[in-house]
């Protein structure tokens, strides 16, 4: 029977998750139906396949743009026209993306909890769509209209990552959540791959680094409609859902978006809570180590293993390629633990990230230390590729200790996650001498290990399960099936 898009009460409790689930399953076979918590999870996917691509294009676009010279001791001669752009200039621009992306962080995640998600996460990746599509005309007429433009793309793309948390609030059951989410972020790296395989085809065909933007852009407008169309901001306002996943999405989650709009935020208790604090930490880590592969890993194999990758390209997509594949997988594994195993909530978080950052913390030392290329390639996108377990414990770890103010919380840990982007080349660059000593890059991997350390020990300390105190919705709106993600140390 089809929904009537009105909104619906709770009904039955189950006696656990694996029979409510099961059952659900069985109805929704039966009608033939295509769950809409799954849809939402695939235009989410292709939604941050979209963030990515818009994010990265410039920094693909930008060897096309800049003008090549041959430089000898007594002339200057131009070889390929382009822009102009001191290295200076060029990291300016590269990096105002970052100024912007920081600071809608928590505004984003508050008024996607005040306001809802679908909008805002849809509205972001739209409009920086359209400023993609504008780039080609503002670097045409000076540096600071598209750094400014790059700063207005940062601004939008902040809102997105704590907004889709407001929507998977109202539509990921407990026992969906890890798969439903990952598989989602893994569209980061999926998304940035086929930027990089995408753009180096239209390179090769001939194509300007014009048609970069406007390919990209043209996507991410597309999508926007698809997602205006196909997705609904909660189960309840969903026209075409069935009675049999909708009773299940809310029993499940146990309570109803109505129920909880016009609560306000507990910001002393969100800010002193430790629980959060370890997701911060766990962000900060886990996007220190992935900056610092993404940023130097072209100059330590160029300069210290003297390796050119002009001839390899492939190498740079590798390990988002890896990445991006663990973490659609690894949220599979952490629900299938949880239904299954019936392993606590908070020992899957703590088990993934943790092992997650122990494992990099190996393979980001061995890196400084191998004599080969290969070898570091292997270490480095082995180390990487292990990051994504960790996404499948602290990136969804928010949605575990306070479902309804999830995207608060994803706002403020993205806010610090933010920081490495920004901080890590720069420090880099104090500790590397134009030597390129490999000494100075063991440093550099020393750092980051010791980060994943911190990381690592602060999560596993503080690290929390269950819904805390301070996130529990009135009295009768649980539901008996929440109680399992109630399992603690």
């Amino acid at each position: 029977m089809e929904g009537s898009g009105e909104k619906r009460p709770i009904t039955a409790s189950f006696q656990s998750a694996e029979e409510h689930h099961d059952l659900c399953n069985r109805k929704l076979s039966l009608l033939g139906r295509f769950p809409k918590r799954n849809v939402v999870g695939i235009m989410a996917f292709l939604g941050f396949c979209n963030i990515y691509a818009l994010r990265a294009n410039l920094s693909i676009a930008i060897v096309a743009m800049v003008a090549k010279y041959n430089v000898t001791n007594e002339s200057r001669t131009l070889i390929e026209p382009g822009f102009d752009w001191t290295p200076r200039q060029q990291g300016l621009i590269l990096g105002a993306f970052f100024y912007g992306y920081i600071f809608t962080q928590i505004p984003g995640g508050f008024l996607a909890n005040r306001f809802g998600g679908k909008f805002l996460f849809g509205g972001g990746v739209f409009i920086t769509a359209v400023l993609t599509i504008l780039t080609p005309f503002c670097a045409q007429q000076n540096i600071a209209l598209l750094v400014t433009v790059r700063v207005l793309e940062g601004l939008c793309e902040g809102v997105t990552y704590p907004s889709i948390h407001a929507i998977w609030a109202k539509w990921a059951p407990p026992m969906e959540k890890t798969r439903l989410a990952a598989f989602a972020f893994s569209g980061s790296y999926i998304g940035t791959v086929l930027a990089m395989l995408i753009s180096g085809g239209l390179f090769s065909a001939g194509y300007n680094w014009q048609s970069i933007f406007y390919l990209f852009g043209s996507f991410g407008v597309l999508w926007f409609v698809s997602w205006c169309f196909l997705i609904a901001e909660s189960p309840a306002k969903h026209s075409t859902i069935t009675d049999a996943e909708l009773d299940y999405i809310q029993s499940s989650i146990g309570y109803t978006d109505e129920q909880t709009q016009n609560i306000l935020p507990p910001w002393f208790d969100i800010l002193r809570s430790p629980a959060l604090w370890a997701i911060v930490a766990a962000h900060f880590a886990e996007n220190w180590g992935f900056y610092t592969w993404l940023t130097e890993l072209p100059s330590f194999m160029k300069y210290a293993l003297n390796f050119d990758l002009q001839n390899a390209g492939y190498l740079t997509a590798l390990p988002y390629f890896v990445m991006g594949l663990v973490v659609m997988s690894c949220g599979f594994l952490a629900d299938f633990l949880l239904a299954h195993v019936q392993i606590s909530v908070v020992a899957v978080r703590k088990m993934f990230t943790c092992g997650a950052f122990l494992s990099q913390m190996v393979f980001m030392v061995a890196a400084g230390y191998v004599m080969t290329p290969v070898a570091a390639v292997v270490c480095l996108t082995i180390a990487v590729g292990l990051g994504g377990f960790a996404w499948g414990g602290f990136s969804v770890n928010h949605l575990d200790i306070a479902p309804q103010y999830a995207s608060i919380l994803m706002g403020i840990s993205n806010t610090f996650a933010t920081i490495p982007g920004i901080v890590s080349p720069g420090l880099t660059g104090v500790i590397v001498s134009d030597q390129h000593d490999k000494g100075e890059w063991q440093v550099v991997f020393y750092l980051a290990a010791g980060i994943y350390l911190a990381g690592c020990v602060i999560f596993g300390l503080f690290a929390s399960g269950h819904r805390q105190a301070w996130a529990e919705v009135p009295t009768g709106y649980m539901s008996q099936v929440d109680e399992n993600s109630r399992d603690d140390l």
